[in-house]
C-alpha cells in the first residue's frame, strides 16, 4: 500500500506546489526564452515560467522518508535523479538568470553526468547487484553483461537523460510520455516484489500527472533542463536497476525516435546539404506540417505507450 500512497502523494504535493511556485518563478522572471530557429508559432510562449522540474522532484525524497526510509535502493535512485535535477538546475539558472544562451557549456555538463551515473552503477553492481543476469527480449532468457555493464550504464544513462531533454519541446509531451514509460517500472517493481523500485516509480508517476495540470497546453510552466534531465535520468536508473536495460529502447521508444531524428537530421543536412525533416526533433516535423500541437502529443503519447507495452510483452 505504499507505493499506492506514495504515488497519491506525488500527486498531491506536485499540484498544490504549483499554485505557490508558479507566481514565484513569474516574480523571479525565470521565464523561458524562444529560439528563433523554432517554430513560429511557439514564439507566443516567449516569457512562460521555466525550471518546473522541480515540481515532480521535490515529493520524490519526501514520499521515500516517510514511506521507505530505510531502503538504500531508493535513496540511490532518488540520488541520481536530484543529481541529473540540479545539473539540469544549474543550465537553467545559467540561462535565465545569468543570461548565458548556452547555459552551462557542453563538456561541463558532460563530466558531471558521467561522473554521477558512474556513481550510481558502481553503488547499483555492488550493492543491489544490478550487474546479475540481464533480461533478454522475446523470453529468451538472460545474459551476463560482465565488463560491459559499467560502460553501457553509463550510456543509457547519458543517452536518456539528453534524449528527454530533445523530447521536451511541446506542452506535456515528455511528461505525459514519461508517466507511460515509468509505468513500465512501476509494475515491473510491484511484479518482482522490488518495493524500492516501485515507490520511486509510482511517485514520480503522480508527481507528473500533478505537474502536467500546469504543463498542457497552454502551458503555465515548462520543466526545464531541470526536469528533463532528471526524468532522463529516472528512467535509464530505473532500467539499470531492474537489469532491463537491454529493453530500454522499446521502454522509452518514442525518446529514441525522438533522439534518431536529429541525428538522421544532422547526418543528411551534412551529407547532402537537405534536410531529411521540415525540423527536428520529430515532434517540429509534424508541427510544420500542419498537425496541431494538441494532435502531436496526443499521437506521440500513443507511441510511448505502445513502446512501453510491447517492452512488456517481449
Amino acid at each position: 500500500m505504499n507505493v499506492v500512497y506514495g504515488g497519491i502523494l506525488g500527486f498531491i504535493v506536485a499540484l498544490a506546489l504549483g499554485p505557490i511556485f508558479i507566481p514565484a518563478l513569474h516574480r523571479l522572471k525565470f521565464s523561458q526564452t524562444i529560439r528563433d530557429q523554432g517554430p513560429q508559432s511557439h514564439l507566443k510562449k516567449q516569457g512562460t515560467p521555466t525550471m518546473g522540474g522541480l515540481l515532480f522532484l521535490l515529493p520524490l525524497p519526501l514520499a521515500v522518508l516517510l514511506f521507505a526510509p530505510d531502503s538504500g535502493k531508493a535513496w540511490v535512485l532518488v540520488g541520481l535523479i536530484w543529481s541529473y535535477g540540479v545539473i539540469g538546475l544549474a543550465d537553467d539558472v545559467l540561462k535565465v538568470v545569468f543570461k548565458r544562451p548556452l547555459g552551462l557549456k557542453a563538456r561541463e555538463k558532460l563530466f558531471f553526468q558521467i561522473v554521477f551515473a558512474s556513481i550510481f552503477c558502481w553503488l547499483a553492481a555492488n550493492q543491489f547487484h544490478a550487474n546479475g543476469p540481464y533480461v533478454l527480449p522475446f523470453h529468451a532468457g538472460t545474459v551476463s553483461l560482465g565488463w560491459l555493464f559499467g560502460p553501457l550504464s553509463v550510456l543509457a544513462i547519458l543517452g536518456s537523460g539528453n534524449a528527454v531533454n530533445l523530447t521536451d519541446g511541446l506542452d506535456g509531451l515528455a511528461a505525459g510520455a514519461m508517466v507511460l514509460s515509468m509505468a513500465f517500472f512501476a509494475f515491473w517493481g510491484i511484479i518482482r516484489n522490488d518495493i524500492a523500485l516501485a515507490l520511486v516509480s509510482t511517485v514520480l508517476i503522480g508527481s507528473l500527472i500533478g505537474f502536467m495540470r500546469y504543463n498542457i497546453h497552454p502551458a503555465q510552466v515548462f520543466m526545464g533542463d531541470t526536469g528533463s534531465l532528471a526524468l532522463g535520468a529516472a528512467l535509464a536508473a530505473s532500467a539499470v536497476i531492474s537489469r532491463t536495460t537491454l529493453v530500454l529502447p522499446l521502454i522509452g521508444l518514442l525518446f529514441v525516435l525522438e533522439t534518431l531524428s536529429v541525428i538522421i537530421q544532422v547526418i543528411g543536412f551534412k551529407l547532402t546539404g537537405k534536410r531529411v525533416f521540415r525540423m527536428s526533433p520529430l515532434h517540429h516535423h509534424f508541427e510544420l506540417g500542419g498537425w496541431t500541437e494538441e494532435r502531436v502529443v496526443a499521437v506521440f503519447w500513443l507511441i510511448a505507450a505502445a513502446g512501453a507495452t510491447m517492452a512488456w510483452w517481449i
